[in-house]
């Protein structure tokens, strides 16, 4: 900023402070007195757990701090800290929000920081890691393939690591761990890992993972035990391999019914997040990631930092051409229900079953007729779907499918894509070569959201006078309209459109209805961008 011997700033900042809060918040003030060369003027030293906790977004008030710079006496070798100046902040533990260290879609844990506003539990998690069976070698010894397998199981803040099983392809545990739950809509994490530093194993060498396995807890009947084989799968540079199986022991008891029922009514997050969005989740979650990782670490046994990236997906955000088209086939399997009905509803239109475009006829007019009964009609029509798919509900909690998840048929070059690092370590073909592809597919994508505005801001141009003679023609239609639907009974407004919807081919034309010649004349904003020329 501009030189001054006041200096204002006004800037938030926030960070990521893990209790019991042991480090200092350390503030530093320094001048740049060249290029790259600044001079410390003072440090401010602030212990958090002399720092008030907020609850709410009612403002905090600010302070004076002292910020005091180290000098060195001359010929004595001890610093003695020198009053420099003061500096006006605003500091506070913010409590009301909850630290996202995982996935939103995939947490264990919803609650606020502040234990103050936690709610009570609603119910039991308990876990058991029974055994492995089949599991890949992950290293060799007299000549054979083995593995020294533990598992890491992740629920809300509290982590449990099992007792490593030595020189075994099917090792058992049989430990069983429990967790307090205080909401259903979260995700139990179970990692099976190899441990590479047994048996004189090299401490710079990682700790392999072998698989992991999520369970969603509102998928679990209450007071009901789940014992299943659930497959450790791991995509490779090769492809999606299967690298054994683990069996394990579910069981979510319920203390309350009631209360749980009541969980599905609250907001996701803590009240925080809706009155005060946070805009730095992304730099948020990767502190919070540091801090666990070095927490762990120091743990006993410890967990190491390729464990805990592993079991909270810290690339999860990274670039894959595969969970590209896996989230395109999502999109497409959620509007195929969709497409099936349009495709139904327009084979009624066109009369290719006569018998039943005539049931549709009959059914159109009593629900014009009897009004109040569309309602209660849609309403019987959802119930009697969910009673209609009760006989497929699943039988065990959902897991990992390769088939949804484009791993059976990805292209060698797509994953080797995908686990390149970053900065990249590929030669300038390859990286040109993926740069193209990636071009192109954001062109697609690029001229679909333009085809999605262009249709809106059609739209828009009806009432804005872009096309003078066209807002002229919709005043006209809309006055008119709006003076016959005053003195015409709904009932015979809606048989006529119903009618003329459902009118016989015969009575179609094979060319584009008016008010779809209409729309597409309007104009749009695409042709005040600036395209690309040659």
């Amino acid at each position: 900023m501009n030189s001054s011997i006041n200096p204002m700033w006004n800037e938030d900042l926030m960070f990521v402070a893990g209790e019991p809060f042991e480090e200092p918040l350390v503030l530093s003030i320094e001048d740049r007195i060249g290029p790259n060369k600044d001079e410390v003027l003072g440090r401010c030293f602030i212990p958090l757990q002399q720092v008030d906790m907020r609850f709410n977004n009612k403002p905090v008030n600010t302070r004076w701090y002292h910020v005091e710079k180290d000098i060195l006496y001359e010929g004595v070798k001890k610093k003695k800290a020198k009053f420099a100046s003061t500096i006006h902040m605003r500091i506070c533990l913010e409590g009301g929000y909850h630290v996202l260290d995982e996935s939103t879609y995939l947490s264990s844990d919803l609650r606020p920081a502040a234990k103050q506003l936690w709610k009570s539990s609603i119910g039991v998690l308990e876990l058991g890691i029974l055994n492995a069976h089949g599991l890949s070698p992950m290293k060799t010894k007299d000549g054979r393939g083995t593995a020294d397998a533990y598992c890491v199981v992740k629920y809300g803040p509290k982590w449990v690591r099992t007792k490593t099983i030595i020189d075994s392809l099917d090792p058992i545990w049989n430990e069983q761990h429990t967790w307090e739950v205080y909401d259903p809509c979260t995700i139990v994490t179970i990692g099976v890992f190899d441990n590479s530093l047994l048996q004189g194993g090299d401490k710079s060498k990682r700790d392999s993972s072998i698989g992991k396995v999520r369970i969603r807890l509102s998928t679990l009947e209450t007071n009901r035990v789940y014992t299943h084989a659930y497959p450790l799968l791991v995509l490779h540079p090769s492809g999606v391999k299967q690298m054994g199986e683990i069996h394990l022991a579910v069981r979510f008891t319920c203390s309350s019914l009631i209360n749980m029922m009541h969980m599905y009514s609250q907001p996701l997050l803590p009240k925080m997040h809706s009155i005060c969005p946070l805009i730095q989740l992304d730099n948020l979650r990767h502190q919070a990631t540091q801090i666990i990782t070095m927490r762990l670490n120091r743990a006993e046994p410890p967990l190491r930092k390729e464990v805990v990236e592993y079991i909270l997906d810290v690339g999860s955000y990274m670039w894959s051409m595969r969970r590209g088209k896996a989230n395109v086939l999502r999109i497409m399997g959620l509007l195929s229900g969709f497409i099936a009905f349009w495709n139904w509803f327009d084979e009624i239109c066109n009369w290719n079953n006569p018998i039943t475009t005539v049931l549709i006829h009959i059914l159109f007019l009593i629900l014009v007729m009897y009004q109040q009964l569309i309602l209660p009609s849609i309403f019987l029509c959802l119930f009697l779907i969910i009673v209609w798919y009760y006989r497929w509900r699943p039988t065990y909690p959902l897991h990992v499918d390769t088939s949804l998840s484009c791993a059976d048929d990805v292209h060698p070059e797509e994953l080797d894509e995908e686990f390149d690092t970053i900065p990249t370590s590929r030669p300038i073909d390859i990286v040109r070569m993926r740069y193209d592809r990636l071009r192109r597919i954001a062109g697609r994508f690029q001229t679909m959201v333009g085809d999605c505005a262009t249709q809106g801001e059609r739209v828009l141009s009806l009432v804005t006078w872009r096309d003078r003679k066209a807002t002229v023609i919709f005043a006209v239609f809309c006055l008119v309209a709006a003076i016959i639907l005053y003195i015409t009974p709904f009932e015979v407004v809606a048989v006529l459109t119903g009618f003329y919807v459902l009118r016989h081919p015969r009575l179609r034309h094979k060319v584009p209805s008016v008010p779809s010649n209409f729309f597409r004349r309007l104009p749009a904003r695409t042709d005040c961008i600036l395209l690309f020329s040659c």
